[in-house]
């Protein structure tokens, strides 16, 4: 049984990253291979609980470090449980969000180090890290005009922070893709769903065919 893959689609708001990874999911499972969607948090039981607990509007929120160690502890338990057992499996696992987010939202925009990031996910998922990381890009102006479309409820507690701090995080998902290069695939997202998917298509070429 050939291993499984882990790919991580990444990016802000309204870049379509949820699209795009059902467009990949079904291309996948249209060539045959075992598929298994899931997003963060969540993605577990108790991982979704804790995902009511950051992203639900009811009272104040949570200091930096507070939600920087809650979203470790859902990550812990979704990798424990569902990610690693399903590599083991030999399935391909498509995540919409992972570690990189935590690193742009609670590491650069929480005020957290990076380096204090990395050491909770050591911790509590043992290091693991994508096989590939699409970063999915998009500027600020088409993704505003998405979510107006999408959120019609409004925004959940972090999507609905201000555009400086939505700005800043994109920067700092770039500087990751452009200090990892060998680990991201930048996708541009401003055109069509058709046109992005594409791009996924092309980027994942190399795992498909075995060469990575």
């Amino acid at each position: 049984m050939k291993g499984g893959r882990f790919i991580v689609l990444e990016g802000g708001e309204g870049a379509g990253k949820s699209t795009q990874s059902r467009l990949l999911a079904d291309a996948l499972r249209g060539r045959g291979i075992d598929v298994v969607t899931t997003r963060e948090p969540g993605g577990t039981p108790g991982a979704e609980r804790i995902r009511q607990l950051l992203l639900g509007l009811e009272g104040d929120g949570w200091l930096p470090r507070a939600e920087a160690l809650l979203f470790a502890a859902a990550r812990s338990d979704h990798v424990e449980r569902l990610i690693r057992p399903a590599l083991a499996e030999g399935k391909w696992v498509i995540c919409d969000r992972f570690l990189d987010s935590s690193r742009a939202y609670q590491g650069g925009e929480g005020g957290l180090g990076d380096e204090d990031i990395l050491a909770l996910h050591r911790i509590g998922s043992g290091g693991l890290l994508p096989d590939l990381t699409l970063l999915i890009e998009v500027p600020a102006d088409v993704a505003a005009e998405r979510l107006a479309k999408r959120d019609l409820d409004g925004p959940d507690r972090i999507g609905g922070r201000d555009g400086t701090y939505h700005a800043k995080v994109a920067a700092a998902f770039a500087r990751f893709a452009a200090a990892e290069p060998q680990r991201f695939t930048r996708i541009d997202s401003s055109g069509t769903r058709e046109a992005t998917h594409a791009q996924v298509m092309a980027a994942i070429a190399p795992l498909l065919d075995g060469r990575q």
